[in-house]
């Protein structure tokens, strides 16, 4: 993993009011008076930790300003009493974000991880006024515009839409039960065994991955709750922008993903350049969905261009 800069200081802990009230937790590095702002939003049952070795290498420059957060049932944010929860839900809640933590109207860059994206994109198609304003640039990473769900697609193999359905049954009998599935999961072997980074990293990462990367992975996904886990499966699959991007078309985006991803595969990201044609693309070989932890710098260098053509020569 990527080294971080030394003297970096502590992020400073903002609570951000979404619509129905829920309280998220939100960290806010680099200077106030930094010309522009970053914001970052994490993937399904991972937290706002995902970004912190980014966060802190760019706001150790000087010139950024980064805002990370739990997203809505994550970490240290709570549920709220929205529901059902859905992608749409998570566009309104980074909208919240951005108000509470960078109200001024500078411009700012936005990049997502995975269902982080997806909360970008929701924003995007909610919202095309504030990207037309104050958004300069945007990163998606290991993401997609939609089409996740395998079931009753004919063009899917029979294989995989058994899966689909399986997975489906799975997650909705967690949302049921899920104080019997949270037991039942503290039961089962945790990051410091061997058997669950095993799974962690032959399912989300790639064959070299270093093991730091993977127990930090481990780590957040054994710690996010059931009610997370089991109640954003059904959103994600309902999740569907493509042909809802317009705002993005005007705007420097970077799509990132590694060639091994498993949950969005290389085939989402290209169909995303196919409807944003200006954006860059760049496939990280040999890494798998957890890419941002994989191979930090294959992110981090392209946020930093993103955040360095945002603000204007002077």
């Amino acid at each position: 993993m990527a080294v971080l800069p030394a003297a970096v200081a502590p992020a400073v802990d903002v609570t951000v009011h979404a619509a129905d009230g829920a309280a998220l937790a939100a960290y806010v590095d680099g200077p106030d008076d930094a010309p522009v702002t970053l914001v970052l939003a994490h993937g399904w049952t991972l937290d706002a930790s995902a970004w912190e070795q980014h966060a802190q290498a760019l706001a150790a420059d000087g010139g950024v300003r980064v805002v990370r957060y739990d997203q809505r049932g994550h970490g240290r944010s709570e549920g709220g009493s929205a529901r059902p929860w859905s992608i749409d839900l998570l566009g309104q809640d980074l909208a919240a974000v951005i108000a509470r933590t960078a109200p001024g109207g500078g411009p700012l860059v936005l990049g997502g991880h995975s269902m982080g994206g997806m909360t970008i994109m929701a924003l995007a198609a909610a919202d095309p006024g504030l990207f037309a304003e104050r958004v300069r640039g945007v990163l998606l990473t290991s993401t997609s515009a939609g089409q996740l769900d395998p079931r009753g697609r004919k063009d899917v193999p029979l294989r995989l839409r058994a899966i689909g359905h399986a997975e489906s049954a799975f997650f909705a009998y967690c949302s049921r039960t899920v104080r019997r599935s949270e037991r039942i999961r503290n039961r089962l072997p945790g990051p410091e065994g061997r058997l669950n980074p095993y799974l962690v990293k032959r399912y989300l990462y790639g064959p070299d991955a270093a093991r730091e990367a993977v127990l930090a992975g481990a780590r957040m996904i054994h710690d996010c709750p059931m009610a997370a886990v089991a109640d954003w499966f059904p959103a994600l699959m309902l999740h569907d922008k493509a042909g809802a991007l317009d705002a993005l078309r005007p705007l420097p985006v970077e799509v990132v993903v590694g060639t091994l991803d498993r949950l969005t595969p290389v085939a989402h990201s290209r169909r995303l350049v196919q409807e944003l044609p200006d954006a860059q693309m760049r496939v990280e070989p040999g890494c798998g969905h957890m890419l941002l932890l994989e191979r930090p710098e294959a992110v981090t260098s392209r946020l930093r261009d993103l955040c360095g053509q945002a603000v204007p020569t002077q």
